[in-house]
């Protein structure tokens, strides 16, 4: 079974573009200087349009996690355990991603990771591996 891929939008787009080139850019907003993640068109703390990419380092580390041993849906139901994380970049944000590249028994909160760009069809995820 096929799994579901993000559709990029207008809006989304340059997200996905610097995935595709192994860059990480999430928007900043410089009225309340946070970064604003998933993107959209306001920010959700002052609610301005003067939105701006910002590249980071997609460097950071575990802020929690869960080992999924049974499909959290039927597309992934041959991808157990799944290694789902709430990644804590290193300029602030946090991402919910999946960990590959690690056994879940060496997974710890507080753990460094990196990036890893997966491509699938036409787009490019965002996934991370103990740095």
């Amino acid at each position: 079974m096929d799994k579901p891929l993000p559709v990029p939008t207008p809006q989304t787009q340059p997200f996905w573009d610097a995935l595709a080139e192994g860059r990480v850019v999430l928007q900043h907003c410089a009225e309340c200087d946070r970064y604003v993640y998933y993107p959209r068109t306001h920010c959700p703390g002052c609610l301005t349009r003067d939105l701006e990419w910002h590249e980071l380092s997609g460097n950071g580390v575990v802020h929690t996690y869960t080992v999924a041993r049974r499909p959290t849906a039927p597309p992934w139901s041959e991808d157990v355990p799944q290694l789902i994380a709430v990644v804590e970049l290193d300029e602030g944000p946090r991402l919910t991603t999946e960990l590959v590249n690690v056994e879940p028994d060496a997974i710890e909160v507080g753990m460094r990771v990196q990036p890893v760009f997966q491509t699938v069809g036409e787009v490019t995820l965002l996934l991370y591996e103990p740095a």
